[in-house]
């Protein structure tokens, strides 16, 4: 059975920003992004590096005619500091390929206190 975790206040999290906390020994991080709360765990599949302590930015994609480069800076991207792999934080899943994705979980809000479903 899923139990609720507290990591945070909503007051201790702005827009852009992140918290990382140990639940049940895994390191999850919940970031709040546009005024919603997203938690991934902080743990790159590619080589185990600390996802979350990674840059958070937009992603660079190349325009439906095939030759235009566009920036879309909804920042919801993780980069791993190792090794560069992006995640988008809203579903974890990388965003080169789909078939890696990072574990995700749920988050509710409460009187002003974050908590991690895990």
């Amino acid at each position: 059975m899923p139990s609720k975790h507290k990591v945070a206040t909503t007051e201790e999290l702005s827009d852009g920003s992140r918290v990382i906390a140990e639940i049940e020994g895994q390191e999850i991080a919940v970031f709040q992004i546009d005024g919603d709360y997203h938690a991934i765990s902080n743990y790159c599949v590619h080589q185990a590096g600390p996802l979350c302590e990674g840059k958070l930015t937009g992603d660079m994609y190349i325009d439906d005619n095939g030759w235009d480069w566009n920036y879309d800076d909804d920042e919801k991207h993780i980069t791993c500091p190792w090794h560069g792999w992006l995640f988008d934080v809203t579903n974890g899943e990388n965003i080169h390929n789909s078939k890696y994705r990072v574990p995700t979980y749920g988050v509710e809000v409460e009187d002003g206190d974050i908590f991690v479903i895990r």
